[in-house]
């Protein structure tokens, strides 16, 4: 069959900085042209390789995938697609295969988190028992920062430059009208059962009077009273008090406090846990509150991405194509701290059998003693993520963002019902 094609796909919730990874799986697969035929990008994650709806990545221009590193969001379109075990997906997993024969792929690099990371170890496993040669690497990506074996996920410096920036613009903003109005500030953030977001909102405070005053971590089971009595001995001392809230905060029952539905990965739907902080505050305590929620704006800030991340997610692209190239299987590029400050870092691999299924949580000693802040050892990790500026460009005052023609390549198969 000749030189072999890549198949490459974005899973679960995108980020500022996915496609800055999808920049350098392209780029470095065209810089091998003996190696690597056409890149073929699943439209809407996995679901493009169910249903055979193969983007041609080779008819955009070399200026276009070039301007992907600052583009936010997913290029190809993403999904919440969870493919079970090999035998209850089996059918599933058999027309993965059938599609990447069709179209002689034998590279698969799958960008995502935790579930993505056992998505592709399964298409390693199964493609070894039928025969068929493919080479499956995972390319890190998670504003959750929950993937083990890696320094960092690409996603999450951006997010957590984007909370601490808009924590430090509102705290002073709640402080400038505190003596005559509002006084309680809940800021919600992302984090389903990993605190790292909310974490990241402590670095915009540069001492304790400042904004935030309380993180609620979902590590910490929330104690109402306690949680009450640090908010008021805030606003009697600084007069007013800043609160990050992870939206997989848990009750003294260890039960999500705002769970509602669920995704099509089985995760809770959150959302909605900053209100009714919120209202706690009001009902106990009679303060005038303030509340936000970042949602999806914190996910989608290209604008005031980290260079820390978009240089990482960029770098975990190109080495999963030169993984690739080097004949791994069922590894994923992962970030290696060397040093701190100035923070220094290289990619290593990490295999997947120890990478899927393996939730990273904020460490005990991240977390000051009384659960409401974080550490000095914690701040230093954090610190350097979100180190530097990468603006893009922008046109008639706003973000230049490119959008790809995103053509299909021609079906071969018959249709393939999900």
């Amino acid at each position: 069959m000749g030189i072999k094609n890549a198949f490459y796909a974005q899973s679960g919730g995108v980020t500022a900085v996915i496609n800055a990874s999808a920049c350098g799986v392209i780029e470095t697969a065209r810089a091998h042209p003996d190696r690597i035929g056409k890149v073929l990008a699943g439209r809407d994650g996995i679901i493009g390789a169910l249903t055979e709806d193969l983007i041609d990545t080779s008819l955009e221009s070399v200026a276009d995938i070039a301007r992907l590193r600052h583009t936010p969001a997913g290029a190809f379109g993403s999904c919440r697609y969870k493919l079970k075990s090999l035998e209850q997906s089996r059918r599933e997993f058999e027309r993965l295969i059938d599609v990447f024969k069709a179209h002689n792929i034998g590279y698969f690099f799958y960008n995502g988190g935790g579930d993505s990371a056992d998505t592709c170890l399964k298409v390693s496993q199964l493609s070894a028992s039928m025969g068929y040669p493919l080479q499956a690497i995972h390319i890190p990506k998670t504003v959750d920062n929950d993937l083990p074996l890696t320094d960092t996920c690409p996603g999450f410096g951006s997010v957590a430059k984007y909370v601490a920036t808009s924590m430090r613009e509102a705290g002073l903003d709640v402080a400038s009208m505190a003596r005559t109005s509002t006084k309680v500030f809940v800021f919600e953030v992302m984090g389903r059962h990993a605190g790292w977001i909310t974490a990241a909102c402590a670095l915009a405070a540069n001492n304790e009077s400042e904004a935030p005053h309380l993180l609620l971590l979902p590590e910490i089971k929330f104690d109402e009273a306690r949680f009450l009595l640090r908010v008021k001995e805030s606003v009697e001392r600084y007069g007013y008090c800043a609160i990050a809230v992870s939206e997989g905060l848990c009750g003294p029952d260890g039960k999500l406090m705002a769970a509602g539905m669920t995704d099509a990965f089985g995760h809770a739907q959150l959302g909605g846990i900053g209100p009714q902080i919120a209202q706690l505050v009001k009902d106990k305590l009679g303060y005038k509150y303030h509340w936000a929620v970042a949602d999806y704006l914190q996910r989608a800030a290209r604008h005031i991405a980290s260079r820390t991340d978009v240089e990482q997610a960029y770098a975990v692209g190109k080495a999963g194509v030169e993984m690739a190239l080097a004949g791994k299987n069922a590894v994923m590029p992962a970030i290696r701290r060397l040093a701190d400050f100035p923070y220094q870092w290289d990619i290593v691999e990490a295999p997947l059998a120890q990478v899927a299924n393996v939730e990273r949580k904020m460490p005990a000693e991240f977390i000051t003693p009384d659960g409401f802040g974080i550490t000095a050892v914690a701040r230093n990790y954090l610190a350097p993520l979100i180190s530097g500026e990468d603006i893009p460009p922008f046109k008639d005052g706003l973000p230049d963002y490119v959008r790809l023609k995103n053509t299909s390549v021609v079906k071969k198969l018959e249709v393939f019902s999900i």
